[in-house]
């Protein structure tokens, strides 16, 4: 197919810069299309960007002289753009959820990084491994709120539950409910922007608070793994959970130190690790094109996964998993890292829109 010409919103953060990495070699998506705030509007994407282009590699010659939109000049949208992906955060959750309601009332598909419309009823909030079903509720969102057939807002869950959600669900497809959760997250400094990556003092302590993180990791696993019933999404609220959410020295992956009580009476270790290893979702059998394949891979050395060594597991996107044992209080425990702003955000956010393709959500030539 002719590849789909997108747009990225707040393309000068660290979550934008990603997604300018991630997608500028990508076979479905095109960026055409740079927003930020006023500041950097009429600006170069480079000169925008200055000395805080934070990513390892180079910035991708193709975007560096492409002039920066201001993000809510609405106006002057390319007329060649299909798609947003949305990586704004406006002034307060309330300005942000308007703000992408305005381009889905506009005709756009909004996939949203933000946390801003994570709980609004008709908004699906997806890990394509897991709840791509929950997109049939886009038909009722755009009915809802009087949207063109082609404008919707997709969004993502927070990025370190995506550490170890695909594991439990994993678990439940193969017949082994969860009824408690205990998670104490290691979250890396990239997932305080760039204020995290630049403020020295962060690199040398353990934030033992992220405020509103804990609030997060224990509400939003309940709508991801509900059900999608008479035109609604219905959080399944079976599964306990209690978070204890942390800032580490490292500048990319989030660690979790996961223990689990199952329902009835647990699987064996090697079952559960033969359950992961096997697991493929959905985006695995349409083989899309960020996909990891395997997407859960279960390590059996004593000290990993370790973040230097496997946060870009499955080019980032991947979860990965070690240390699983029986543990004195729970039934089992284990440890769980993923790459916060790949699979955590640009990247899982581009598998959503991959999916949205796939499905006919978006269309394409």
């Amino acid at each position: 197919m002719n590849r789909i010409s997108v747009g990225i919103l707040g393309a000068t953060g660290v979550v934008g810069q990603n997604y300018l990495r991630l997608l500028a070699n990508h076979p479905w998506f095109e960026i055409v299309d740079l927003a930020a705030s006023s500041r950097s509007a009429g600006k170069t994407y480079e000169d925008a960007v200055g000395d805080r282009w934070l990513m390892k590699s180079s910035m991708p010659t193709e975007f560096k002289n492409m002039v920066v939109r201001d993000v809510t000049d609405y106006e002057s949208i390319p007329s060649n753009v299909t798609l947003f992906f949305s990586a704004t955060e406006l002034g307060d959750k309330e300005a942000t959820r308007d703000f992408e309601f305005i381009y889905a009332s506009k005709g756009y598909p909004v996939v949203s990084n933000s946390s801003a419309n994570r709980w609004t009823p008709d908004v699906p909030m997806i890990i394509p491994e897991i709840n791509g079903d929950h997109l049939e509720i886009l038909p009722i969102q755009q009915k809802n709120r009087n949207f063109p057939s082609s404008g919707f807002v997709a969004v993502k869950p927070n990025c370190s539950v995506q550490s170890y959600l695909v594991a439990i669900h994993a678990l439940r497809e193969a017949g082994y409910p969860v009824e408690e959760v205990l998670v104490n997250t290691l979250q890396a400094l990239s997932g305080a922007g760039y204020r995290g990556l630049t403020e020295p003092e962060r690199r040398i302590t353990v934030n033992p608070l992220i405020p509103g993180e804990e609030e997060k990791t224990e509400r939003e696993p309940s709508k991801i793994l509900g059900l999608l019933e008479d035109n609604q999404i219905i959080p399944d609220y079976s599964m306990e959970m209690s978070a204890l959410c942390t800032r580490v020295p490292v500048v990319d992956g989030h660690t979790a130190l996961v223990y689990l009580n199952f329902v009835d009476e647990a699987p064996s270790l090697e079952k559960i690790s033969k359950i992961w290893s096997e697991f493929e979702g959905e985006p695995q059998t349409l083989k899309l094109p960020s996909a990891p394949m395997p997407p859960i891979l279960v390590m059996e050395e004593e000290d990993r996964p370790q973040v230097h060594l496997d946060v870009n597991n499955g080019n980032g996107m991947a979860v990965t998993i070690g240390r699983l044992a029986e543990d004195k209080f729970f039934d089992i425990r284990f440890v769980a890292l993923s790459h916060n702003t790949v699979r955590g955000a640009a990247g899982g956010a581009i598998l959503t829109a991959e999916l949205l393709v796939e499905k006919g959500y978006i269309n394409h030539n």
